[in-house]
């Protein structure tokens, strides 16, 4: 992804989330609770992935400084509630969010559309409910990477396992007349096959596409140079 640099310094929410040490406790344990559960890393790597797309879709897109640092913020903290279950862990990180940055006293007028974009980010009942919250759920459902594998035995391997070992390459892009932002991925079908990735992220995908159909972006999945949606 090509993006102009982030400086921390413009976005002053962000920076006090990102360096809280109450945060960053939470967000190591909670991949913890996930690895116990076998489901892929939802660490720092994933959080990190998801911050930097946040921010590459809504500077690409124009939007504000004070934007970006609610989405910035939102991004680095949606996956909070997996420490407790990950059972509707995208309501119950809206209000641990909130906790958090009512302690830190971040005024109502911000704390609102970041826990809203948190508390729909997930598939299950999650929706585009303004931009930050339809950026937050394109850069978390494009997180598809070898990386988020936590099994190490190959033999172990369930089929999301597979998926995320299988996609070599994932990369968002929005064209240069801002009509429309496509999702390209590379999969080694020697681990998975691309039929499989739709088994498991069908709901995803469509979701993807409401969200950029929000931010009027059309959608496009490109997988193995192919155009599928």
């Amino acid at each position: 992804m090509e993006m102009r640099e982030m400086k921390l310094d413009s976005y002053p929410i962000f920076k006090q989330v990102k360096e809280d040490h109450d945060v960053n406790v939470y967000i190591a344990n909670q991949n913890e609770t996930m690895k116990a559960m076998r489901y892929t890393e939802h660490s720092f790597a994933h959080v990190t992935c998801v911050t930097q797309r946040v921010y590459y879709i809504l500077s690409e897109l124009g939007y504000d400084d004070h934007i970006i640092d609610l989405g910035l913020t939102a991004a680095w903290m949606h996956d909070l509630g997996n420490i407790i279950n990950r059972e509707d862990h995208s309501q119950s990180g809206a209000l641990m969010a909130f906790q958090i940055l009512t302690r830190m006293g971040i005024c109502a007028e911000d704390i609102a559309p970041i826990i809203s974009a948190i508390g729909n980010h997930d598939e299950g009942n999650g929706v585009p409910v303004s931009p930050i919250a339809a950026a937050l759920i394109i850069a978390d459902k494009s997180d598809v990477r070898r990386g988020r594998v936590q099994e190490p035995d190959h033999s172990k391997f369930d089929i999301h396992d597979r998926v995320n070992y299988s996609a070599t390459e994932s990369k968002v892009k929005i064209n240069g007349d801002h009509t429309a932002i496509k999702l390209k991925l590379s999969i080694d079908t020697r681990y998975g096959e691309i039929g499989e990735y739709f088994e498991i992220f069908m709901k995803r995908m469509l979701m993807v596409k409401r969200a950029a159909n929000s931010l009027h972006l059309d959608f496009h999945l490109i997988i193995n140079e192919q155009t599928l949606m």
